[in-house]
């Protein structure tokens, strides 16, 4: 267990008290719009997979590129923010790691068993066909491989069947081993007392940064190479914005610059390689400006709409909803999957981030407590 942390801002507190609009001040826990970034972003993902899930594609690359990936790379960048601020705030191992799986692996749990115990039986009997020849041990399977966030098995003894996207009965839930992969970094980093250095954060970027590069333009084609600078740039995107919050200005027109920096980037193969920076910027500052108490939303349902979104989904194209056309069948799996999402809140992810252990809270919207 490392020391107690020195939370050091890129300038002397005092002077950034002097200026109102820098993040760290503009900021309020109690009263910012990150729950409501996060959900809209959750949605977008129910959106984005309703193309491919009913047959059709985005044919137009830079806008295929947008919608595919910023929502989840939003996810990350507020996430750099906020896990390393939980550090900061209470640099303890057990407590850190505590906080992180309650937050992650009992709905990750709960939304497997019900895959493979309900939605895979119950699209069994929308198509009227009996079980498949192993079907429960496959089942079984599903759970037991997938538990510890690396997505192994994605089908149920072949199903779902008779959908646009057979065989495969989740596709969102592969992105969150990478996320927790985050959150080992920031512990590492913390235990071995980098986080507190001016120059760890900005040789993580920019490590990350060449293996984009590389990953891109480089010809080198590794799945871990690939998709932990993807993830990576993002994250640490965030972490930068927070370790100099004190003195990056948020004001409105460098959000709209931020703004077309991201989607100019999406002309590029990889739009991460430049926007990693300017789209972390823009979604905490819009997050921090917007402090309309309905904005502040305390139900956070975005991570259960983030991971039933897709099987819920699934299950509405084997029952032939793929028929209805993008928009319609969008709109019909958001209304399912807010349903369900809030049900996961209430009955699980809020009862069980009861057990992390207490310590003070800053308000009920604090974003360490809804999210770290």
């Amino acid at each position: 267990m490392s020391a107690p942390a020195r939370d050091h801002a890129a300038v002397d507190p005092a002077q950034a008290r002097n200026r109102a609009d820098v993040l760290g001040n503009v900021l309020d826990p109690r009263r910012n719009a990150y729950n409501l970034i996060r959900l809209v972003m959750a949605s977008a993902v129910v959106i984005w997979h309703s193309v491919p899930l009913t047959g059709h594609d985005i044919g137009f690359e830079p806008a295929r590129q947008l919608a595919s990936r910023l929502p989840v790379d939003v996810f990350f960048a507020i996430s750099g923010y906020l896990i390393v601020m939980s550090w900061s705030r209470t640099p303890q191992v057990v407590a850190f790691l505590r906080a992180r799986v309650l937050r992650i692996f009992p709905a990750f749990w709960v939304c497997l068993v019900l895959t493979a115990a309900v939605f895979a039986p119950v699209s069994l009997l929308i198509r009227g066909v009996p079980a498949p020849d192993g079907f429960v041990g496959d089942a079984v399977s599903y759970v037991v491989r997938n538990g510890l966030l690396r997505v192994w098995q994605y089908d149920i003894a072949g199903t779902p069947l008779g959908t646009p996207v057979e065989g495969a009965w989740n596709g969102s839930l592969w992105t969150l081993g990478w996320e927790f992969a985050c959150y080992l970094g920031v512990l590492l980093l913390g235990v071995v007392g980098l986080l507190r250095s001016r120059w760890a954060l900005p040789a993580a970027y920019v490590l990350c940064t060449v293996g984009v590069a590389a990953s891109t333009y480089g010809g080198i084609h590794n799945w871990y190479l690939t998709n932990g600078s993807r993830f990576g740039i993002v994250f640490v995107a965030g972490a930068l914005v927070y370790r100099w919050r004190n003195s990056i200005p948020v004001r409105p027109w460098l959000l709209v610059l931020a703004a077309v920096i991201v989607l100019a980037s999406s002309a590029l193969p990889d739009y991460g390689l430049v926007a990693a920076l300017p789209l972390a910027y823009l979604a905490l500052g819009v997050g921090a400006l917007v402090t309309h108490p309905r904005a502040s939303i305390r139900t956070d349902i975005s991570y259960g709409t983030y991971i039933y979104g897709f099987p819920l989904q699934q299950l509405l194209a084997t029952a032939g909803a793929a028929a209805w056309g993008v928009p319609l069948f969008a709109l019909v799996s958001l209304a399912a999957t807010f349903a369900v999402a809030t049900l996961s809140w209430h009955l699980v992810e809020r009862p069980t981030m009861k057990f992390k252990r207490r310590r003070p809270v800053v308000g009920p919207t604090d974003p360490v407590a809804t999210v770290a």
